[in-house]
């Protein structure tokens, strides 16, 4: 029992190497999210998915020469993204300007796009913009072009969030583990075991970094009973 309290009692040095380790994974994040000022950085991720998905409806806009074309949607929705502006809204404003988009040059492609009645979806376009109930077909049209929108917007969203957040913990990884080496360079010189642990040290730290403190503070609570328990043990 005397030899495991007194293993306990080297988790406070245990405590500050999760400390530095999660320091480390803090410290490479923060690098990545600087690169953001070369053109986006790792923000540019994940937006491929966003154009991918919703190219049908793009393509389907009116030409090039119109105002809310494909080419100035595609602008907009990209300087959200790389702003990082809240999901939800982005869909909603994607969602918006696709529907600005609507005219009677194109209803009839992003109809097919959407596998909806063309003709209603274009009455149900007129009436709305005249200010006039639409007939409850033309409105279950107009309905279904909403639910499919939605409904592939909400897929290309979420697959790019997942892709841009897989990149940048690959990447804020990656500069932890070169981070490591290079220090361990630094304090062990050319040395391959403690150049290993540190490389080691540095693949972990992101992953550790969002709990560093609360494993600290559990350590140090293990190291705080661990010397209540040394005591006693030893004045018997």
């Amino acid at each position: 029992m005397a030899d495991v309290i007194d293993a306990l009692g080297s988790m406070s040095g245990l405590a500050n190497l999760v400390a530095a380790v999660g320091a480390l994974g803090g410290a490479s994040m923060g690098l990545v999210d600087t690169t953001k000022v070369f053109g986006g950085g790792p923000s540019n991720f994940g937006f491929g998915h966003v154009e991918n998905t919703l190219a049908p409806f793009l393509d389907a806009l009116a030409p090039s020469s119109a105002t809310l074309n494909k080419e100035s949607i595609l602008q907009m929705m990209r300087a959200d993204w790389l702003n990082g502006v809240a999901k939800e809204e982005q869909k909603a404003r994607a969602k918006s300007l696709i529907h600005l988009g609507l005219s009677q040059s194109n209803v009839t492609a992003l109809a097919n796009v959407a596998a909806v009645d063309a003709a209603k979806l274009q009455s149900a376009m007129q009436k709305t913009i005249g200010g006039q109930a639409a007939a409850s077909d033309e409105a279950s049209a107009l309905s279904r072009f909403d639910a499919t929108l939605t409904a592939m917007l909400d897929a290309a969203y979420e697959r790019g969030e997942q892709k841009y957040r897989n990149a940048a913990k690959f990447l804020a990884m990656a500069t932890a583990v070169l981070l490591g080496g290079i220090g361990g360079l630094i304090v062990f010189g050319v040395d391959l075991k403690h150049l290993s642990f540190c490389m080691l040290a540095g693949l972990v730290a992101t992953p550790i970094a969002p709990i560093t403190k609360d494993l600290v503070s559990a350590l140090q609570a293990a190291t705080t009973a661990a010397s209540a328990l040394r005591g006693p043990s030893r004045a018997a």
